[in-house]
């Protein structure tokens, strides 16, 4: 495995000095701690729906899955009576999908659960170590409902969780320095990938979000 020196002065040779100011963000802490638990419920939403889908579609529909979820209100969508999800399945506001509004109902609860543990859930966002993202996507993907694969990563970055993401060329490179020797998805090699994008953040004092996306701007 090499040193991500020189991963990035190859990103950098292909994309140029642009490179860096096209690189994200994570949120902070404190920004993930404000951020209301209805904001998460909204997101994890608009990624399940937009999984398989038209992400244009989603996007020009959302102000009606905001009105039809009653603005992702985390009692009210926890407590959604089955007429409501057969409302819901006739709405034109929204994607008629029935497995996935069942999701919202589902999420609801289970960020419900998690807020009632730690405060809310954006405190239990901002309080998971960055360097155990798979155990996070874990619990997303055990605990609540679609979140596995990559809607979960997803999730995490859309809401400003520092997170890696497995694109095609994230993954080109992890094969090419040995990490893995094929698309992560069994634990042990989902935890090698954890441990180099670990020491590779380390190595250059970058979040992992940018670790990820210059990993995968390395390639040709």
């Amino acid at each position: 495995m090499r040193d991500f020196s020189d991963i990035e002065a190859r990103a950098f040779a292909l994309k140029g000095k642009g490179l860096e100011s096209s690189l994200p963000t994570p949120a902070t802490p404190a920004q993930l701690r404000k951020l209301g638990d209805d904001r998460y419920l909204a997101e994890m939403t608009a990624c399940i729906f937009r999984s398989g889908f038209v992400w244009r579609v989603i996007e020009t529909k959302w102000p009606g899955f905001e009105a039809a979820f009653w603005n992702f209100n985390v009692k009210r969508c926890a407590f959604m009576s089955d007429d409501d999800i057969e409302a819901l399945s006739a709405d034109t506001r929204i994607v008629r999908h029935g497995k996935k509004i069942l999701s919202v109902r589902d999420n609801a609860r289970f960020i419900a659960e998690i807020a009632a543990e730690h405060g809310s859930f954006g405190k239990f966002l901002a309080d998971w170590p960055a360097d155990d993202i798979i155990g996070l996507t874990q619990v997303l993907k055990k605990q609540g409902s679609r979140l596995g694969g990559n809607t979960g990563f997803y999730f995490l970055r859309f809401v400003g969780k520092d997170t890696f993401m497995f694109s095609n060329d994230v993954v080109k490179t992890l094969v090419q320095e040995g990490v893995v020797d094929k698309a992560p998805t069994s634990q042990r090699d989902l935890r090698a990938a954890q441990d180099a994008m670990n020491t590779w953040a380390s190595e250059s004092g970058r979040p992992l979000c940018q670790v990820s996306r210059i990993m995968a701007a390395s390639q040709e």
